[in-house]
């Protein structure tokens, strides 16, 4: 029984006097005495000691301010974009409004019931996070599967920039091979430039180390003088920023009606793309990921101890039986001499205005020189690299 009520009933249902109760309670006498008159006054509720200090906390989140935040949560939910803290707030300085601190946002939404308990996750004390300095430096790769409707299986392969979170590549495709990487790859550089390293996981179409030989992608970033690392087997983290991008984009799919086909899924995830590069905030940056790789310097792979620019194109090509590649330069071809010891090998030519090189498929460089653009065969004099 509370304290109060026992003293209340000890005086007037009991008759005892108000100092023997004091004793008994170890009160004092104007204590039992006040809560005798409480009790005749009110009764049993007027025994609950009342709120102390004013009515309203003067630092409290306005209640239109908390319906912003729960409204955001809301419908950043329905449409499957990132809705936590950092994000809400994002998008209420973006409305004109003075947002709380991420903090106070996060209580508000565990408060209404929009936050669900992980205690099985790691503490964040033990995470090792590692990052590229500059866009460009690292790109992360990686493929994930996904179902089109009547559950026909497909896969989507990703590329991202480690330093921005910036998404450069995500194509679905009907099975991904080798093949298919390299050229998600290429398509990628010619829009973004080329990286200076590239990590991935240790797929099949990544690497075939484990049997002795050399994926498409090993053979092509060795030419360019990319550095190529694979994270430990069996542990996802290494490429943890491309892990959540898939995370992120499958919360997004989930949220559209099944796609009937590759064409349609592609749509969708271009869409996604769109607003995950231009329009969501990513938490490590505090802005949407492109707009950080905009406004950045890039970090530029290194061949023959010079770098390989963002504007260079490359291409892909055969020295042909007289020991030439060509070269169209503003709708005129050209004819560039490689030398008849190497007819009939693939090549990788840089482009980059007027300077070309030739690079071989074992990485070695075969001819450097600018181009002349007034004459058609580019002959190879002796001194030429």
């Amino acid at each position: 029984m509370d304290l109060a009520l026992y003293a209340v009933n000890a005086v007037l249902v009991e008759g005892r006097s108000v100092r023997d109760v004091a004793a008994a309670t170890g009160r004092s006498k104007s204590w039992v005495h006040r809560h005798v008159m409480l009790f005749r006054a009110g009764g049993e509720p007027a025994l609950t000691p009342a709120k102390r200090g004013p009515k309203t906390a003067p630092n409290q989140t306005p209640e239109t301010v908390e319906d912003s935040i729960v409204s955001l949560r809301k419908s950043l939910a329905e449409l499957g974009l990132d809705a936590g803290a950092s994000t809400i707030g994002y998008h209420l300085q973006a409305q004109g409004l003075d947002p709380p601190a991420r903090a106070t946002i996060h209580r508000i939404l565990v408060r209404r019931g929009f936050v669900t308990p992980q205690p099985q996750k790691r503490p964040r004390s033990s995470w090792q996070r590692f990052e590229a300095q500059l866009p460009n430096e690292c790109w992360q790769s990686d493929m994930t599967h996904w179902h089109l409707d009547h559950d026909v299986h497909c896969e989507i392969i990703n590329f991202i920039d480690d330093h921005t979170r910036a998404v450069l590549a995500s194509v679905a495709v009907t099975t991904a091979t080798a093949t298919d990487v390299v050229r998600v790859f290429f398509n990628a550089a010619a829009t973004y430039g080329l990286p200076a390293s590239v990590l991935s996981d240790n797929g099949a179409i990544y690497t075939a180390a484990y049997r002795g030989a050399a994926t498409g992608l090993e053979i092509e970033l060795a030419a360019l003088g990319i550095t190529f690392k694979h994270g430990k087997p069996y542990h996802p983290q290494t490429q943890g920023k491309v892990e959540r991008y898939h995370r992120t984009l499958k919360t997004y799919l989930r949220r559209r009606p099944p796609a009937q086909d590759l064409h349609e899924l592609q749509t969708q995830i271009d869409r996604f793309v769109h607003l995950y590069n231009e329009q969501r905030p990513h938490q490590a940056r505090g802005c949407p990921p492109m707009h950080a790789w905009r406004t950045l310097d890039k970090a530029t792979p290194i061949l023959d101890s010079q770098p390989i620019l963002a504007n260079t194109k490359v291409r892909h090509d055969k020295v042909d039986t007289t020991g030439c590649v060509t070269l169209r330069h503003r709708s005129r071809l050209h004819h560039i001499g490689i030398g008849r010891a190497h007819r009939g090998r693939r090549v990788l030519i840089l482009v980059c205005d007027l300077d070309i090189r030739v690079i071989a498929d074992d990485g070695q460089q075969l001819r450097h020189l600018t181009l002349d653009p007034t004459r058609d065969y580019q002959a190879r004099s002796r001194t030429t690299v």
